[in-house]
């Protein structure tokens, strides 16, 4: 029987994650791993029961009736449909002028995840912009805003085409990959720049999201490795903010829920709050910047706390079948391939400093919360030679079985690219190459196997 050491070591808790090992044949061995790995609780005492359409959006088992009352007055704003002001409903008014969305559930439908278009119109995803050296584009800010109140105009409008590639596995299996390419059109307030750089990003999910936040700082630092000092192909970084360490967003730019929301509400919709005291308006929109606002601000401070709150408040989906013999089996081989060298089971939240219901959870989201160089396969268009183009976050795993049942897909990957786990692993690239190879050359049975595997999280 493995000691508790080498559980831990085995499960990913190392420097890194990644410890690799020869298959093990007895998966009885596994045993004590997988039980100290992926308990039933993958948010620890944040997990609720439920596992259907609603599983992104539910409260966790908290017996805390102010902090369930805060929760429901987030989860209406979270819903809130901002019209345009001025308006009857004054205290959701304020829209735009220019947006991508009227609410917060428009990209993050039932508190889960975007896709990639379906047609030319972006949807639950948006487009980040901005010149070569990174200076936000003067005539249209940071970001593409593909919609408009009445009388001001829409910055572009976005085209999509598809293009596919083929990869074979290592027992001769065709698997057919494809990502978007993106056209920008029609744009309102003169050319783009001819240095634009720019990166597609789906909403992701947004359960669980308090302890991530309650993460202690120097846990994540203890899992960097920026120069590769072990050697293990594995450089995974802390991105610094002014603020703190970053680790929300597809870039870990953001290191709070209050910045996250705070930011999305001004990007993605047009509200302004204390935060963000001004409109999303560059000066070369004058029609913008002429419109009626919906006062000063326009998300006040009590609706930011209960908008925080009620991401903290959102509970993680349990596990369903972790005990499967195909489960099981795909654990060993997620290991065995060093998947977890970045997917890291475990963390543990701050034991001061946070939250009461927050501290000192045990949780297993599967990520590092580092950025990584996954190379130029999943660069953004145009960086494919820079660092700031291939790095990105390591996604967290939980839940990813669970996008079809709340949002009617699985398209993962940040531009949604990736149909289903198995696209996802081969489109990883950089860092993670010697793992998407050992993936694409391992059996049929194992890949099934693994793919059911990151299905149960």
């Amino acid at each position: 029987m493995a000691s508790h050491q080498d559980t831990k070591a085995l499960c990913g808790l190392k420097r890194g994650g990644h410890v690799w090992r020869p298959w093990v044949a007895v998966v009885a061995w596994l045993a004590p791993c997988l039980a100290w790995c992926d308990p039933l609780k993958p948010g620890g005492d944040l997990t609720h029961s439920d596992w259907g359409s609603r599983a992104f959006a539910m409260p966790a088992p908290i017996n805390d009736a102010q902090l369930l009352r805060d929760f429901n007055f987030g989860n209406r704003l979270f819903n809130t449909q901002w019209v345009p002001a001025p308006a009857s409903a004054v205290a959701f008014d304020g829209l735009g002028p220019t947006f991508n969305r009227n609410s917060c559930s428009g990209c993050h439908v039932r508190d889960g995840r975007g896709r990639a278009p379906l047609g030319d119109e972006p949807l639950t995803m948006v487009i980040r912009w901005h010149h070569a050296d990174g200076r936000p584009l003067a005539n249209y800010g940071h970001q593409l805003n593909d919609r408009a109140i009445a009388g001001v105009p829409a910055e572009a409008r976005l085209n999509v085409e598809w293009e596919s590639m083929t990869v074979r596995m290592g027992d001769g299996e065709l698997v057919t990959l494809r990502r978007p390419q993106f056209r920008l059109s029609d744009p309102a307030f003169g050319p783009l720049p001819r240095d634009l750089r720019w990166s597609a990003r789906v909403a992701p999910a947004v359960f669980g999201l308090g302890l991530i936040e309650a993460v202690d700082p120097l846990l994540l630092a203890r899992g960097a490795d920026p120069f590769d000092t072990d050697r293990d192909g594995i450089s995974g970084e802390l991105h610094a903010t002014t603020q703190g360490v970053g680790r929300f967003g597809w870039k870990a730019a953001v290191p709070s829920l209050r910045a996250q929301a705070t930011e999305a509400a001004l990007s993605d919709i047009g509200l302004t709050s204390f935060e963000h005291p001004n409109e999303n308006c560059p000066a070369a929109q004058a029609d913008c910047r002429a419109a009626t606002n919906g006062g000063s601000p326009e998300l006040d401070q009590k609706s930011v706390d209960k908008l925080v709150r009620y991401l903290q408040v959102l509970g993680v989906p349990p596990r369903r079948d972790p005990r499967s013999p195909a489960v099981v089996r795909g654990e060993a081989v997620f290991h065995q391939l060093g998947c977890a060298a970045c997917h890291t089971p475990t963390l543990r939240t701050a034991a001061s400093g946070v939250s009461p219901f927050l501290a000192d959870q045990v949780f297993h989201p599967y990520t590092n919360l580092l950025r990584h160089d996954m190379g130029a396969l999943l660069a953004d268009p145009a960086q494919s030679d820079r660092k700031e183009g291939r790095e990105w976050r390591t996604p967290p795993l939980w839940g990813v079985g669970l996008i079809p049942a709340v949002n009617g897909h699985q398209q993962l990957l940040h531009d949604g690219r990736a149909a289903g786990v198995a696209e996802a692993v081969l489109w990883h690239d950089g860092e993670a190459r010697a793992a998407r190879e050992r993936f694409r050359q391992t059996p049929k049975p194992d890949r099934d196997a693994l793919v059911a595997f990151v299905n149960d999280l």
